[in-house]
């Protein structure tokens, strides 16, 4: 039902409490949870010993300005936004340049044993002060098939793909940690638009989906991640969708619409959301509160998304292929922007 945040690189006596609650079926770890791959691995491994493998561990290491584990080893991924560069110059190559990306950014994550990055972005890169550069391109074919081939790499890779932020935050310009949102346009120009990579990656096998804080107000008064009709008439109605369903992070600014932390919980569950982000530790006890007299997320529901099986760090780092991939990308940061 919850996925939440801890506090440092090591857990605190009350941290071990909430989670061993069943509410919880995972943590989100942050930079504030890294001081080194060894530390981090170890976390890791102490987090795996309160719950075992019925838990998610997970991370946003998508590359570019959101990237939570970096130097000691780690791959300094670049921006999305330079794959949809490449593909205006060289289609064939910026394919094989996302599949690269994801295989080795899920292949870091799992070689510490991580189960989930929430990645790949697929908004649109059309000015929104959150997404900008973690997008791909502005138009959603390329969009579409650059998300596609990071699919694959991930999935090579050991990791489920979750596919973010439905049903578009790229066309909006408020960035929904600090401000309400709304995207003033029907629901068939978003089909033409923003839906399009949406759609292709769910026909492509996504195994989850992160809802937008955005509402969408000729489509439901209420923002994404709160409104049945997004989630249920749309998402998994109209597209099919039958994996896990994430919420955004509850401590946005945008969540606030909802009312309090259990009042945006009870939004969330209500609308179709199997499991809500809960970043901010100060925030968990009253999350937790409000969750106790709740059923859990049902465990074979999280079970689709734990990490399949991986190379351990040294076997990785020894793979010709590795070596290769880093070079490819390391490419992409030298290369000239396009705009788009």
């Amino acid at each position: 039902m919850l996925v939440i945040g801890i506090g440092g690189t090591e857990i605190a006596a009350h941290e071990r409490e909430w989670l061993r609650l069943p509410q919880v079926s995972g943590v989100i770890l942050f930079k504030r949870n890294y001081a080194s791959r060894e530390q981090v691995a170890a976390l890791i491994a102490e987090l795996r010993r309160e719950r075992g493998d019925e838990f998610l561990i997970t991370v946003d290491q998508e590359g570019g300005p959101v990237q939570r584990f970096q130097g000691d080893g780690f791959t300094r991924f670049p921006a999305l936004a330079r794959l949809g560069d490449v593909y205006e110059r060289d289609r064939s190559a910026a394919l094989a340049r996302a599949e690269e990306h994801a295989w080795l950014m899920a292949s870091e994550m799992r070689a510490i044993d991580i189960d989930l990055s929430f990645a790949p972005v697929i908004d649109l890169k059309r000015g929104n002060r959150a997404i900008g550069e973690r997008a791909f391109h502005a138009d959603p074919h390329i969009v579409s098939a650059l998300g596609l081939a990071y699919l694959r790499g991930m999935r090579l890779a050991g990791m489920a793909a979750t596919i973010k932020h439905f049903p578009g935050h790229g066309s909006v310009l408020e960035d929904t940690h600090f401000d309400n949102a709304a995207d003033p346009r029907t629901l068939d120009q978003l089909r033409a638009t923003d839906l399009v990579p949406f759609a292709d990656a769910i026909e492509g096998g996504a195994e989850a989906v992160m809802m937008a804080h955005v509402a969408y107000p000729r489509v439901d008064a209420q923002p994404a991640g709160y409104s049945r009709v997004w989630i249920e008439d749309i998402l998994r109605g109209e597209f099919g969708f039958r994996g896990v369903v994430f919420s955004d992070d509850i401590s946005m600014a945008a969540a606030e619409s909802a009312g309090g932390i259990a009042a945006r919980i009870a939004a969330h569950r209500d609308a179709g959301c199997d499991l809500v982000l809960v970043c901010k530790p100060e925030i968990a006890p009253a999350a937790l509160d409000a969750v106790r007299d709740m059923p859990p997320c049902d465990p074979a529901r999280v079970a689709t998304l734990r990490g399949r099986v991986a190379a351990q760090w040294d076997a990785l780092c020894d793979n010709p292929q590795r070596d290769r991939f880093v070079q490819n990308l390391a490419i992409l940061e030298q290369q000239p922007e396009t705009s788009s």
